[in-house]
């Protein structure tokens, strides 16, 4: 006698046990390959759009809107991106980064070869940073030896006294005689500067008599 063909109770029943625990063990696998896929093609369009950014024969508008665009992205990024955004990011998206002053990126964001003066400037001009901005900008072998860059840092209230101290000498009269005008800098700080703007004057007068000519005195008559 011929057994019926299809399955029975027993067989369905042991098929669909073997598919759910298949589905138990790949449906996380799969999730992750999903995800991997999804950050790859998210990294991908933050490269393309600092490629845009950065490439010479853009037009102006098409560069501002891919800056804006990674602007906006850049409080949600994760770190490892915010790394290779510091590394290869354009000038305005490294000076955001600056301003954040993530420990692990600021040191990456100076040396930034699109980073410019006028964006550290613009961090500097921020009266609350965060703590590892100013001591990386002050040991930074380019940047801490600009000339503007120094003047910011002697306004900035958080930055070093030795170190402000140290640039003192540096600055031109014109800008310490300004910064030394009530209201710019603290008052404990006035003081410093009013007394190497007093050291300039004392030094420039020694100068001027020292390089005078000798007033000719009269032959005395003889008698």
């Amino acid at each position: 006698m011929q057994r019926a063909s299809g399955f029975t109770l027993i067989e369905l029943m042991v098929t669909m046990a073997v598919i759910a625990l298949l589905a138990v063990i790949a449906f996380p696998s799969y999730q992750s390959y999903i995800q991997r896929g999804i950050r790859s093609s998210g990294q991908q369009y933050l490269m393309d759009l600092v490629q845009v950014a950065i490439l010479p024969g853009v037009s102006a508008e098409l560069k501002r809107n891919a800056e804006d665009q990674l602007l906006a992205r850049l409080p949600q990024l994760p770190l490892g991106q915010k790394i290779t955004l510091a590394r290869r990011g354009p000038a305005r998206v490294a000076g955001a980064l600056l301003a954040e002053g993530h420990g692990q990126v600021v040191p990456i964001v100076l040396d930034n070869p699109y980073m410019t003066e006028a964006q550290i400037l613009r961090a500097l001009a921020r009266e609350k940073l965060p703590l590892s901005v100013i001591p990386a900008i002050v040991q930074h072998r380019k940047w801490s030896i600009t000339y503007n860059i120094r003047l910011a840092l002697v306004r900035h209230p958080s930055s070093p006294l030795g170190t402000i101290l140290s640039y003192l000498p540096e600055l031109t009269v014109s800008d310490l005689r300004e910064l030394a005008a009530p209201g710019i800098v603290p008052e404990n700080l006035r003081k410093y500067l009013q007394a190497e703007v007093q050291r300039r004057m004392r030094a420039s007068e020694k100068t001027a008599n020292r390089t005078a000519p000798a007033k000719d005195t009269p032959a005395s008559n003889s008698k």
